[in-house]
């Protein structure tokens, strides 16, 4: 028996991908977590996130561990959130993260998520609803709140995705040349950026255009609303 464990980082931000990380181990591991200190990001230095994401690749490769991470770049946030809402492009994130999990870990596994929905056995169903030929043989999914504080498997798939989304975020300052910060409409240096991010005829790409942070700042200095995103199936941009 395998556990599983998935998470998401980056679904308030105004900028860059939401990233859903997805760890898998042998249940008898899962004490290796709790020994090492692994648990939710948020209560994490970035320096400690960074040691336990080497810590986890070394691990992967001595013991066999096994993980994904699904990039959801802006293009498709905002197509998510201006068609179906965003808890059921997570519920789609979340199933291609246990598909490729599947396609590494031909054994029974528990599936342990962190629920974004109010109803923790909608999220939970309409999950397995996505995953090809399920239930898988001797195979179980639960869905929590809070489960990347309650479960360390959950923690540390909320560890990749946050170290994951963090090296794209610094990816993209180093291209547009100004510091961005975390991407979270609160934060001073996400704020003092955005406005270098609304100069050509259109929002930056490493924006999200849907957020109304970017449809009011459009709004003030150009006097209409920014234009609609165009999305196609399978579109992303590799840096964001």
């Amino acid at each position: 028996m395998w556990t599983v464990g998935v998470d998401e980082a980056g679904r308030g931000p105004v900028l860059g991908p939401l990233v859903v990380g997805a760890v898998a181990l042998p249940t008898a591991d899962l004490e290796i977590l709790v020994r090492h200190g692994v648990k939710d990001s948020k209560d994490l230095t970035d320096k400690k996130r960074k040691q336990l994401v080497d810590w986890f690749h070394e691990q992967s490769n001595q013991r066999g561990w096994k993980y994904s991470l699904i990039k959801c770049g802006p293009a498709r946030v905002d197509n998510g959130v201006q068609t179906t809402g965003l808890n059921l492009l997570e519920v789609e994130l979340f199933a291609e993260a246990l598909i490729q999990i599947r396609q590494q870990v031909d054994q029974p596994v528990h599936v342990i998520n962190d629920a974004c929905d109010v109803n923790e056995q909608r999220f939970t169903d309409r999950i397995a609803a996505r995953l090809p030929q399920w239930p898988w043989k001797d195979s179980t999914i639960h869905s929590e709140h809070k489960a990347d504080a309650t479960f360390p498997i959950v923690g540390m798939a909320s560890i990749l995705a946050k170290v994951e989304r963090d090296n794209r975020i610094e990816q993209i300052s180093q291209d547009v040349g100004i510091p961005l910060g975390s991407g979270y409409p609160s934060d001073p240096n996400t704020k003092a950026a955005l406005p270098n991010l609304l100069v050509d005829s259109e929002p930056h790409p490493a924006l999200r255009w849907s957020w109304k942070t970017v449809t009011r700042a459009w709004n003030e200095k150009y006097g209409v609303d920014p234009p609609k995103r165009t999305y196609k199936d399978g579109q992303q941009k590799t840096l964001f």
